[in-house]
């Protein structure tokens, strides 16, 4: 069976995510460049990490959901798979339909909502989500969306999905002086309370809207969507704060002394929110 999309599929002109989650994308962050410079790419490793000792060494067809402009797509296809990358926002899959590999076929693209995949039922070897769930701010949207993970991903494979930790705001905003200032001390309030990120002002460097996971709420909605839940780990650990690391990030020793300690505290169940990002791994178990 296939599912259509229910708010646009292809080539549409409009993004259907709120205005100013797509002006984050599209004018104030470039995700690719974010994830290859400085201690930004702790982030990247760490996910390459995590994503690779649980895919299968041959090659996979992966559906890629929330993909931007391509930058896990670009290393899944050096791996030797083949990448379908799905975004909600244009300007995003156009910026990947110039990538090498895609241009090369081994990555295909589409703009398409993480709800409503218009893809066939078992599908995909594996599913990333390593966006969606940051901007549906509704938990029946961030299930639809795992359900749909799970519809279009094959009985045995694998769904990966990453989510801002709840604490993000409160340590980032202490790291970079933010938090002294009461309209931020306000947004993190909030955060804390009920995961609800909203930066009204539109302030450069304090994200957009959003929605900030506990560790233990993200593995409940994975199992909540009828999936198997491998693992949560947190993927960079206080090193990302540490402003002072990013200077002796270019160093190779450093860099895996860096890496060593967030792999170090990945699965402690007390230190797993500490670092901005969180990533689930699951399982459509075999029926």
């Amino acid at each position: 069976m296939t599912r259509g999309v229910a708010f646009y599929c292809g080539d549409v002109s409009e993004p259907v995510v709120e205005p100013e989650i797509a002006a984050h994308y599209e004018s104030e962050v470039d995700e690719g460049r974010r994830l290859r410079e400085g201690l930004g790419e702790l982030e990247l490793l760490r996910t390459q990490d995590v994503i690779r000792r649980h895919l299968a060494p041959h090659e996979l067809r992966i559906l890629d959901v929330g993909g931007a402009t391509g930058v896990h797509a670009a290393w899944l296809a050096e791996d030797g798979h083949r990448v379908h990358v799905i975004d909600p926002i244009p300007a995003q899959i156009a910026r990947a339909r110039e990538l090498p590999a895609a241009r090369a076929g081994a990555i295909t693209c589409e703009v398409g909502d993480a709800r409503h995949l218009e893809h066939d039922d078992e599908s995909f070897d594996a599913v990333l989500m390593l966006g969606p769930l940051y901007h549906l701010v509704e938990r029946r949207d961030r299930l639809q969306a795992l359900a749909e993970g799970r519809r279009v991903v094959r009985s045995g494979g694998l769904v990966f999905v990453a989510a801002i930790s709840r604490f993000a705001s409160l340590f980032n905003g202490l790291a970079r002086g933010f938090i002294f200032e009461p309209e931020f001390a306000a947004i993190v309030e909030q955060d804390l309370r009920d995961g609800q990120h909203r930066n009204r002002s539109h302030r450069p460097g304090w994200f957009t809207t959003a929605f900030f996971h506990h560790p233990d709420e993200l593995r409940a909605e994975i199992a909540d969507a009828e999936l198997h839940v491998r693992e949560v780990v947190g993927l960079e650990g206080l090193a990302i704060y540490l402003k002072d690391l990013e200077d002796r990030w270019s160093e190779p020793k450093a860099r895996e002394m860096i890496l060593h300690v967030a792999r170090v505290i990945e699965t402690e169940s007390s230190l797993s929110g500490l670092g901005p990002h969180l990533l689930g791994v699951a399982e459509r178990l075999k029926q």
